[in-house]
């Protein structure tokens, strides 16, 4: 699957000042890691973004957000946000912050 360069410039820019991030190219785009942990990922079509189990319920009650399946098998924690999910800006960032708030409660790597 292409990369959406676009979509990875903005969420770089919601991103920015965040410090512990690094970026690596994975499941078909880029992936953002914040202290080692995966935190997002951007491709063509949406974003990958973890939440966490208690975290994910708000989201996936929201349209254009779905569980996140990978190999036909659910990830528990992590949603699927559609395309038009990340063009609403206030929904990506908040998409964002949360996972930013979920992976900064992790034991670090």
């Amino acid at each position: 699957m292409a990369r959406d360069r676009g979509l990875e410039e903005v969420i770089r820019e919601d991103l920015a000042g965040e410090r512990g991030l690094s970026e690596k190219a994975m499941f078909g785009g880029l992936a953002w890691l914040l202290d080692g942990h995966l935190l997002c990922a951007a491709r063509v079509g949406g974003m990958l973004v973890r939440l966490g189990r208690e975290g994910e319920g708000w989201a996936l009650a929201l349209p254009e957000i779905a569980p996140m399946v990978m190999r036909g098998r659910q990830m528990p924690g992590w949603v699927w946000a559609g395309a038009d999910a990340v063009a609403d800006d206030a929904l990506r960032r908040r998409l964002i912050a949360a996972a930013v708030a979920f992976v900064r409660t992790l034991p670090a790597k």
